[in-house]
C-alpha cells in the first residue's frame, strides 16, 4: 500500500515540475516573492511533515527529492529567503534547511531528512499572495531513492557551456587565471557577524580580477561573478573550458577546532595535513552534495589512472606555485597561518592537467581574520602579493617547460 501511494507521490512530483516549466516559459516576473515567515510553518502532524511557504507573490515552482544524502528540494523563480531563519520549523524529521539563490533566475530551497519520507501532497494557492503546502509522509529506502532516481525535466539541464576563446598553447600569451570565489548562493558558507564567507570571497576575486587585468599580463575568468550557487564540478569544467593556466579557489572557513588564523595555502592530498584540513575538505564537499547534485561517482579505473599520470607532471608546478605564493604573502609581512602550505582532499582541486589550490585567505572563526578580510587595505596588499607570486611562477613555469622541450 505504502508503495502505491509513493508511486503518486512521484507521479505528482513530476507533474508540479512539468507545470512549473510551463509557467516559466509562459511568465517572466519583474520582482522577486518574499518569504512571509511569520504565516510559514514546518511541523510534524502525527506521522506526516506539514511545510507551509506563503509568498507575497505566485511564481513558477517545482519540487523533488535527492537522495545521498536525503533531502526535498524545491525551486522557485525566484524567491527572497531574507527572514527563513525566523520561520517556525518544529519537525524532529528533518534536519538542516538552507536556501538561497541556485542559478540565475531560480532560488531554491533545501530539505534535510532524518528519515526517508514522499510527497503525499502539493499544491499552491493564489489569495492574497501565493502558498505552497507540501504534505510528507514516510516512505522505505529503496522507494524514496527509486523517486529520487525519476530523470529531471529536460527543460532544467545545465545551460550550454560558455563560448570562450580556445587556449593558446602553454607559454604563449597572458596567463589565463580562473578565480572561484568559494560557496555562493543557497550556500553562503561560513558566516560571522553579519559576513558570510560567500559575500566576502565574491568581493576579493573582483578586486584581485580587476588588478590582475589592469596588469596586462593576466586573462582572467570567474567561476562565479555574482552570488549564485555554482556546483564544484561546474567550477572545475569553467577552467577547462578558459583553458586556464592556473585554478585558484578562494576561501574563508571557520574552525571550531584547532588553530586556524592567517592565510592558508592548500594543495590535493588523499592524506590530509591534520584533522582540521581533512574537516574542512569534507564539509565543502557535504555543503556541494546538500545544495545542489551529486556526481563523484563518475570515474572509472582507466579515468583514474589517466588522472594520476597527469597529475604526475602537474603536482610539481602545483608545489612550486604553492611555495611562491607562501614566499611572496609572508615577505608583504601579511598573515599566515602556523603551518601556511598544508594538503587536504578537497574536490575542487581535482583538476588532473591545471596547477590548482585552495587559499584561505583567513578563517571566520578568528576575529582578527574577520577584520582584516573587510579592510580594504589589507585586501589590495593581499590581491598584489597573489598577483607578484603568479608572475614568479609563470616566469620560472615557462623556462622550466622551454628546458624540458629541448
Amino acid at each position: 500500500m505504502r508503495e502505491g501511494k509513493g508511486m503518486r507521490a512521484g507521479l505528482i512530483a513530476f507533474f508540479i515540475a512539468m507545470m512549473a516549466f510551463g509557467q516559466a516559459a509562459a511568465q517572466e516576473l519583474s520582482a522577486l516573492a518574499r518569504l512571509d515567515p511569520a504565516a510559514s510553518s514546518i511541523a510534524d502532524q502525527g506521522e506526516m511533515v506539514s511545510v507551509t511557504l506563503h509568498l507575497s507573490q505566485p511564481v513558477p515552482w517545482r519540487v523533488r527529492l535527492a537522495d545521498d544524502p536525503r533531502r526535498v528540494i524545491l525551486d522557485f523563480r525566484e524567491v527572497d529567503w531574507s527572514g527563513i531563519a525566523d520561520m517556525p520549523t518544529t519537525s524532529a524529521r528533518l534536519g538542516d534547511l538552507r536556501a538561497g539563490s541556485f542559478r540565475p533566475g531560480w532560488s531554491r530551497l533545501v530539505m534535510e531528512l532524518k528519515a526517508p519520507l514522499t510527497v503525499m501532497g502539493a499544491e499552491m494557492t493564489t489569495d492574497a499572495g501565493a502558498t505552497v503546502r507540501l504534505q510528507l509522509a514516510p516512505s522505505t529506502p529503496a522507494e524514496f531513492a527509486r523517486q529520487a532516481a525519476l530523470p529531471e525535466p529536460p527543460e532544467w539541464a545545465l545551460p550550454a557551456a560558455a563560448d570562450l576563446p580556445a587556449p593558446a598553447p602553454r607559454g604563449t600569451g597572458p596567463l589565463v587565471v580562473v578565480l572561484d570565489p568559494g560557496h555562493g548562493g543557497i550556500d553562503p558558507g561560513a558566516e560571522r557577524d553579519g559576513h558570510t564567507e560567500a559575500e566576502l570571497m565574491l568581493t576579493f576575486a573582483r578586486e584581485l580580477k580587476e588588478l590582475l587585468v589592469r596588469d596586462g599580463s593576466f586573462r582572467v575568468v570567474m567561476t562565479r561573478e555574482e552570488d549564485v550557487f555554482v556546483p564544484l564540478e561546474t567550477r572545475i569544467s569553467i577552467a577547462h573550458a578558459a583553458g586556464a593556466d592556473v585554478f585558484l579557489s578562494l576561501h574563508a572557513d571557520a574552525l571550531a577546532e584547532g588553530e586556524a588564523v592567517g592565510a592558508t595555502i592548500y594543495t590535493l592530498s588523499d592524506d590530509a595535513s591534520d584533522e582540521a584540513a581533512r574537516a574542512l575538505a569534507e564539509r565543502h564537499d557535504r555543503d556541494d552534495l546538500l545544495s545542489g547534485i551529486d556526481l563523484s561517482d563518475q570515474d572509472d579505473l582507466v579515468a583514474t589512472v589517466l588522472m594520476d599520470m597527469a597529475r604526475t607532471e602537474t603536482q610539481p608546478r602545483i608545489d612550486r606555485l604553492a611555495l611562491a605564493l607562501r614566499q611572496s604573502i609572508s615577505g608583504a609581512g601579511l598573515k599566515m597561518h602556523r603551518h601556511p602550505i598544508q594538503q587536504a582532499g578537497f574536490s575542487v582541486l581535482k583538476s588532473p592537467d591545471v596547477p590548482s589550490l585552495l587559499i584561505e585567505l583567513g578563517f571566520l572563526s578568528s576575529a582578527s581574520d574577520l577584520e582584516r578580510l573587510i579592510d580594504p587595505e589589507w585586501r589590495a596588499a593581499m590581491a598584489e602579493s597573489i598577483r607578484d607570486a603568479l608572475r614568479v611562477w609563470a616566469a620560472e613555469d615557462a623556462a622550466l617547460s622551454d628546458l624540458r622541450d629541448d
